[in-house]
């Protein structure tokens, strides 16, 4: 008999623990929840708390209430003035209405799906108002907010609400860039033939001057030689006059000294008479 009231009251504690597992539930400050019965929703939006349910007909589902991100796949897009961009962006948003979001979108997949459809679709939108210029350097901080207030107007249906949306990367498609570095490389081309011929022109420009220079050294410098030689002779001259006009028949016998030094040098023969005055200072 104890034995026996043992094991119902073991039954009735495991009964009682699986019907307190079953009824209570807790939602994380992270989080807000609903109450399924039988798949449809019963009551409000559980917030953060402990929470009570009723066992095995009802269970819960919790959904995050922090922001959330959503990397989109790159699209293309045409802008204002023709031109194809691939756009690559990406969408902050939040559930703010649990059972909305259920009713509608029933899960992350399925509200995925209607933010890229909207997100995508507002994007084509606002950036086929404006030129690629605009979309990549100038107005593209004005271009996400018109996106963002719009997207977040047309979502509000769905219990979500956009935080913000922005444009990671913007490219050309392939056969663009192609182009785009066709032109791109003629034009520095080009320029580096511009750059090229203005170079020679400069450089013939310097050679000129640098020879117009030159010539100018020279021509000074060969002017002053031709003055100094023309001083020095002079000074020589006057010194050879003034040696002469002390003592003539001794520069007349230096000036005979040489020419016998200049002219019997070598195998030179020279026929001449004993009285040649060729010889007045050898006899």
């Amino acid at each position: 008999m104890p034995g026996k009231k043992a094991g119902i009251l073991l039954a009735v504690l495991v009964l009682g623990f699986v019907f307190v597992t079953q009824s209570l539930y807790t939602v994380d400050q992270t989080e807000k929840a609903i109450v399924l019965q039988l798949g449809k929703p019963v009551g409000g939006v559980m917030l953060p708390g402990l929470h009570f349910k009723k066992p095995f007909v009802q269970n819960v589902l919790f959904f995050d209430s922090r922001v959330l991100e959503y990397d989109a796949r790159p699209e293309e897009i045409l802008t204002k003035d023709k031109k194809n961009m691939i756009v690559d962006n990406f969408t902050k948003y939040r559930i703010v209405d649990p059972l909305q979001y259920y009713r509608t979108v029933r899960n992350e997949r399925g509200a995925l799906a209607r933010l890229d459809d909207i997100v995508y679709a507002q994007l084509r939108v606002a950036l086929g108002g404006y030129t690629l210029i605009e979309v990549v350097a100038e107005k593209r901080g004005q271009i996400m907010h018109e996106v963002s207030a719009r997207a977040s107007e047309l979502v509000k249906d769905y219990g979500i609400e956009i935080v913000d949306v922005r444009i990671k990367r913007t490219d050309l498609p392939t056969e663009n860039e192609r182009a785009i570095f066709g032109r791109m490389r003629a034009e520095r081309e080009r320029q580096a033939k511009q750059y090229r011929s203005e170079g020679r022109e400069e450089s013939a420009k310097i050679k000129s001057n640098a020879d117009k220079d030159r010539a100018l050294i020279l021509a000074e410098a060969e002017r002053e030689s031709a003055m100094l030689q023309g001083q020095g002779d002079g000074q020589a001259t006057a010194i050879y006059a003034k040696a002469l006009n002390q003592s003539p028949e001794f520069y007349a016998f230096k000036r005979s000294m040489e020419a016998y030094e200049k002219s019997l040098m070598g195998n030179t023969r020279v026929i001449l008479t004993p009285k040649s005055e060729f010889f007045k200072y050898l006899r």
